[in-house]
């Protein structure tokens, strides 16, 4: 199963919690807000030596979101991804949802939020700021174009009906 048949799943599965939450003392439908969201751009890294760990044989899909790096002179070799600190978001149809995305790792994040046509840029040691309505229900990805495919996430809009 891929990672994009695991995230529509999993908002299936929201969906259907929300709807769940909706019950005799719960509000009839969910309701609209404004939230604001924290997210960063990240770069997990780990390695180890050759005499400890073999270097791995399988090659890491390309894209910039894996970087395998080979032993140096030591015996030393390291992996590193990019990811999105948080890569899941839930919001309600009709929210005012405010993204405040600061740049840990990597130079740039060339990004978009599909679905929506909105596409920004996170920078390292730069705060991005992006405010929209979620004015349509569905699950839609976001991603940095330059760290694929690690680097991508989730926006889950709950309807409100």
């Amino acid at each position: 199963m891929t990672r994009t048949h695991l995230t529509l799943i999993a908002g299936v599965a929201l969906v259907a919690l929300a709807g769940a939450a909706c019950t005799s003392n719960a509000p009839s439908k969910l309701e609209p807000g404004e939230r604001t969201v924290y997210l960063a751009a990240i770069e997990p890294k780990g390695g180890q030596t050759v005499d400890k760990e073999p270097f791995p044989e399988q090659p890491l899909p390309t894209g910039g979101g894996y970087i395998l790096k080979e032993p140096d002179e030591t015996g030393r070799w390291e992996v590193e991804t990019y990811l999105w600190s948080q890569s899941e978001i839930v919001v309600v149809q009709g929210d005012k949802v405010t993204l405040e995305i600061i740049g840990i790792n990597g130079a740039i994040h060339p990004s978009t939020i599909e679905g929506y046509d909105i596409d920004f840029e996170v920078k390292r040691g730069q705060l991005t700021t992006l405010t929209f309505t979620a004015d349509k229900a569905g699950v839609f990805r976001f991603v940095c174009h330059a760290h694929q495919p690690s680097m991508t996430g989730t926006l889950i809009v709950l309807p409100t009906g």
